[in-house]
Formats: C-alpha cells, sequence, structure tokens
C-alpha cells in the first residue's frame, strides 16, 4: 500500500516519467548505499536487536509520512525524502531478515523456505495494492501510509516473541565494523558460486527495472487509468507471483533453476512488449501477472544461489552484497528507463528494455547457478592449532603460511589445476594474496604461500574452513608424494622499530 500510494502521489504533485521514476530510485538507492555495512553489522552484533530498532524507526517514519500528506504539506521533493528514509531503513533491515532464514529451518528445508517467504511478500503484493487503490478512492491517499505505520506495530510484536537459537560461539573477539566489510568484500570477489548469482542479478534486473519505473505512468497516460486500475494490476502482479511459487519445485525438478531463470527472464521480455502494444486492461492485467510469476521464478532462485554460497559467518554481508546489486540495477535501470521514456516514448523504452533483458540472457548463460548442497559450507575444524613457543599480539602481522609439497613432474599440471582452485578457499576465507613457487633446485618441490591481515585474522581462517574446502584439500594433498604430510609454516612481519609487540619465533606445524 505504502508503494501504490508514494507511486500514485507523485503522478499528481509531478506527473513527469522522470518524477515518477525517481520514486522507484528513492525507495532503491539507499538500499544500494546502506546494504553492505548494514550486512556487516548483521554479521558482528545480534541480529533481533538490529530488526527492532529499525522496524521502530520505520514505523515512525511512515507515520510522520501520512500526516505531512494529511496537512497538505507534501511536495515532490518531501515526498522523495521520505522515500528515501524508508528505503534506508529498508537497507539496514533487509540482508538481517534474509540472514535469519538458515536459523528458522534445517538446512535441507531452506530451498522451500526461501521460496516460502517469497510466497508471503507476494501475498502482500497480491492484496495491499488493490486495498492501496481502494483505500486512497475512499479514504485519501495519506492513509496507505499511516496503515503502514500502524503494520510495523505487528512486526515488533513478532521480534518481540521470537527467541532464536543461539549461534555457534567463537572464543575469538567480534570483527571490526571496517575489517568486517573488508573481509565481505574478499568473500565475493573468491566464490565462483556467488559470483555467477550476481552477474544473472545484473544482466536480468538492470532490464526488467522498466516495468516497475513506468508502471505508474504507463496507468495514467497510456491506459488513462486512475488508482484503482494501477492497485489493480499490482494485485495482478502478486497473483501471478504466488500462483509462480506454487509451480516452482516441479519447474525445478523437470528443467534444473538455469533454464527456469531462462524461462523467468524471457516472460518478463514478453511482459513488456505486451505492454509496449496493448491498451486494454484485462491483457494488462494477464501481463502483470505473467510479470509475477516470472519475477517470483528469477528472484527466488537466485535468492536460493545466493544462500547456498555463503558459509554462517559472512552471510549477511554476503546477502548485503546481492541485495545492493540487486537493487542498485533496479536504481540505475529506473533512472536510465524514465529518461528514455521522456526522451522517446514509453512504447520505446519497453521495447528497448525488453531487448535488453533477451540479450542479458544470452551474455549470462555460461555463468551457472548454484541450486544444490553440492558445496558443505559448514566448518570443519580441522586445522590444529598452531603450537607457539610465546604469545603473539592479535593484531601482529601481516601473517605469511606457507604449504611445501612435493609432486611427481608427471602430475604437475592436475596438480596446479587442483591447487588453484584450493586458492580460492584461501581467498574467500581470510586471505588477501597467494601464490606458488617451483623450487628450481629440486624437480617437484612447490611451495604455495598465502598472506592475511593479522594473527588475530589466521586464527579466524582456523574457524572459517569448510567441509568442502576439507575435501578440496586433501585432492590437493593426495598428489604431495612424500613421507610426511605437507610441511606448514607461518611466518610473521618484523616488528616495526619503536612498536611494542611480543617478537616470537612460530614452531613448523602439519596440517592433518
Amino acid at each position: 500500500m505504502n508503494d501504490v500510494g508514494a507511486g500514485w502521489l507523485m503522478t499528481s504533485l509531478a506527473p513527469s516519467p522522470v518524477m515518477v521514476s525517481l520514486v522507484q530510485a528513492a525507495t532503491t538507492l539507499p538500499i544500494f548505499l546502506f546494504a553492505l555495512p548494514a550486512g556487516a553489522l548483521a554479521d558482528i552484533i545480534d541480529r533481533r536487536r538490529i530488526l527492532l530498532v529499525i522496524a521502530a524507526a520505520m514505523m515512525m517514519t511512515a507515520a510522520s509520512m501520512g500526516l505531512v500528506v494529511l496537512s497538505g504539506a507534501m511536495t515532490p521533493l518531501l515526498l522523495l525524502l521520505f522515500t528515501f528514509a524508508l528505503g534506508a531503513g529498508a537497507a539496514f533491515i533487509a540482508p538481517v531478515w534474509q540472514a535469519v532464514v538458515p536459523k528458522l529451518v534445517p538446512s535441507d528445508e531452506l530451498q522451500p523456505a526461501v521460496a516460502l517467504n517469497s510466497v508471503g511478500i507476494n501475498i502482500s503484493r497480491a492484496i495491499g495494492p488493490a486495498l492501496g487503490g481502494v483505500i486512497i478512492v475512499t479514504l485519501g491517499v495519506a492513509w496507505p501510509f499511516l496503515l503502514n505505520a500502524l503494520s510495523f506495530a505487528a512486526v515488533i510484536i513478532a521480534l518481540l516473541w521470537w527467541r532464536p537459537s543461539p549461534s555457534t560461539l567463537s572464543h575469538l573477539p567480534a570483527e571490526r565494523f571496517w575489517s568486517a566489510i573488508r573481509m565481505g568484500l574478499r568473500y565475493a570477489r573468491a566464490s565462483r558460486p556467488f559470483k555467477a548469482t550476481l552477474a544473472r542479478a545484473v544482466a536480468f534486473f538492470s532490464f526488467a527495472s522498466a516495468y516497475w519505473a513506468l508502471l505508474p505512468l504507463i496507468v495514467r497516460q497510456e491506459f488513462g487509468g486512475g488508482p484503482e486500475l494501477y492497485g489493480f494490476l499490482l494485485g495482478s502482479v502478486g497473483a501471478g507471483a504466488v500462483g509462480g511459487a506454487f509451480l516452482l519445485p516441479a519447474l525445478k525438478t523437470r528443467l534444473g533453476t538455469d533454464t527456469v531463470v531462462t524461462l523467468g527472464a524471457f516472460g518478463m521480455a514478453a511482459v513488456l512488449v505486451v505492454f509496449a502494444l496493448v491498451r486494454e486492461p484485462i491483457a494488462a492485467a494477464m501481463a502483470s501477472g505473467l510479470a509475477g510469476a516470472s519475477w517470483i521464478a528469477v528472484l527466488s532462485n537466485l535468492n536460493v544461489s545466493a544462500q547456498m554460497a555463503l558459509p554462517e559467518w559472512v552471510r549477511a554481508r554476503g546477502l548485503s552484497i546481492f541485495i545492493t546489486v540487486f537493487f542498485g540495477a533496479m536504481t540505475f535501470g529506473s533512472v536510465i528507463w524514465g529518461q528514455v521514456a521522456a526522451l522517446f516514448g514509453i512504447p520505446t523504452a519497453l521495447f528497448a528494455a525488453a531487448a535488453g533483458i533477451v540479450l542479458g540472457v544470452i551474455v549470462s548463460r555460461p555463468f551457472k547457478l548454484q541450486h544444490n548442497a553440492a558445496l558443505d559450507l559448514s566448518p570443519s575444524m580441522h586445522w590444529p592449532e598452531p603450537v607457539l613457543t610465546r604469545s603473539v599480539e592479535p593484531d601482529r602481522g601481516p601473517v605469511m603460511i606457507t604449504v611445501d609439497y612435493c609432486v611427481d613432474p608427471e602430475n604437475v599440471q592436475a596438480f596446479l589445476a587442483m591447487l588453484a582452485l584450493l586458492a580460492d578457499a584461501r581467498r574467500r576465507d581470510g586471505a588477501y594474496a597467494w601464490g606458488v613457487f617451483e623450487d628450481v633446485t629440486e624437480p617437484g618441490r612447490y611451495l604455495e604461500y598465502f598472506l592475511e591481515d593479522s594473527w588475530l585474522e589466521h586464527l579466524r581462517h582456523h574457524e572459517r574452513v569448510t567441509e568442502s574446502d576439507r575435501v578440496l584439500q586433501e585432492r590437493v594433498h593426495a598428489f604431495h608424494g612424500g613421507d610426511m604430510p605437507p610441511r606448514v609454516a607461518h611466518f610473521l612481519a618484523p616488528a616495526r622499530e619503536g612498536e611494542v609487540v611480543a617478537s616470537v619465533p612460530l614452531e613448523e606445524g602439519f596440517l592433518k
């Protein structure tokens, strides 16, 4: 209802394509700006507390917005500022909501849980816009905002009632804020499944955003309709999304995740073409139903792919990156398609966006989505604690870890290929640099090294190594031909003059 009210109110205050599309941009831009810091906070401090504080702030913002509209003092700029403020709240709350889903269900039920979460959102999308259109006509445009404020009370009550299960406790101190952001970005850069998900998201949402950005203007200018028709079309979107969610499990089983996402993208392109050509409300409602089904097919599968590519320690940060890319593409697309519509007309903008979706499918097809439990990202805890002769200051660093291998020359290429996969795991879990060297005096001897910021970060690396990393490490070690396991050594950078730190020699250890 809030979205209907904001979009429709702008068509009354400033009915230009650019201003109407800026409402969508004001909703999504703060998520693009703030989601990553929010994800870092959610991985450091209590997630339930964050949800409670932000929900209360959003309740007060929505109430203030409704009261300003009720008083007749709302302006286009003020509407954008209120919309931006609510978007900022959504930016801080969205990655936390996403991150708590795996806490609510067993791991083998994560995929249907994500789909069920999407069903809940889209049931509200089906009911809310229709009610919003009726409320605007009967009570006035201020009431969707006031009712939105009231709805946050139910959210706060639910959060006060919920008692999450305790997380696995670490004996290490919590990460620092900026370090947490850096580690989240490092993980995303080194995770191939996660990067594939982001690539598919950019290829779709940059162009599909044209539907959401231009729909209020399409209803008013192309169809000559009012808020009832706008709410009816959004309700059709929600109904289509709910129906699509119930069909998703069977489609995924029969066709596979990547094919379902491709079909969803083609469906969204078809919707844009229909809206560019047709001026019948019934046809538009049917197309909106297809838009909802297509949207849920793409968004739900991308969300599952992102969830399954992330371990618990970096889940909120990873999901915040996914949300940032999602809403960044939506924001960028909303502004671009608003400008294209202003310059060349709404039908031209819709045709161009449809062509872009098809092109995005072709370009992003090589990026496969993570859709099963092939990656076991539970902590393996198989690295032994380094044996030290003296204590080491936690902030001392950087730290270099070396692993010494003896490999049969006939197996070198296979060994290096497998070691390159292990390098991604090192970087995901904390290393900022990695490399391998060959000993020119001893054929078959290779030295792997990786660098980490501090001794504390290296200890965190011990806790982050996953079962999938352990299996990959065993495959690498299978190439080692020595009598003993590969030899592991730890090195600290010498203390600079004037530093008060413990300069300690570290004993060599062995990875079991």
